[in-house]
């Protein structure tokens, strides 16, 4: 069981995202478009892992990320985004992939991040 929220203001791309990632495993979904969507849907439901773009509708990903990991710790995120390369540093549990969307890409990473969720 993978739950993943994807916090994505493009309604295609994170539709896309759901089936891509529902391909890989992933058992159920929570979506935002904005910051603090993002924050109500991972404390509803945590979430096993994250995509986020990084420019919302209202606030950013990485904002909410770390609003989300102030309460519930460490949640592996992967930034999917075409501003991601320099905004958002890179540590274990975080990755980022530039837009447009590298489908290969982002099952690789998925896999990496589901993995180390459950190390």
């Amino acid at each position: 069981m993978c739950h993943v929220l994807i916090i994505e203001d493009e309604a295609m791309i994170a539709i896309d995202l759901e089936a891509l990632l529902e391909r890989e495993g992933a058992s159920s979904f929570s979506f935002a478009a904005t910051q603090a969507e993002a924050v109500i849907a991972a404390q509803a439901h945590r979430p096993d892992v994250i995509t986020s773009d990084v420019t919302l509708l209202e606030g950013t990903g990485p904002a909410a990320v770390a609003l989300i990991r102030a309460v519930l710790g460490d949640v592996p995120v992967v930034y999917i985004s075409a501003t991601a390369k320099g905004c958002c540093t890179e540590d274990r549990m975080t990755r980022t992939l530039t837009k447009p969307l590298d489908r290969p890409a982002v099952v690789t990473v998925f896999r990496e991040l589901c993995h180390l969720n459950r190390a």
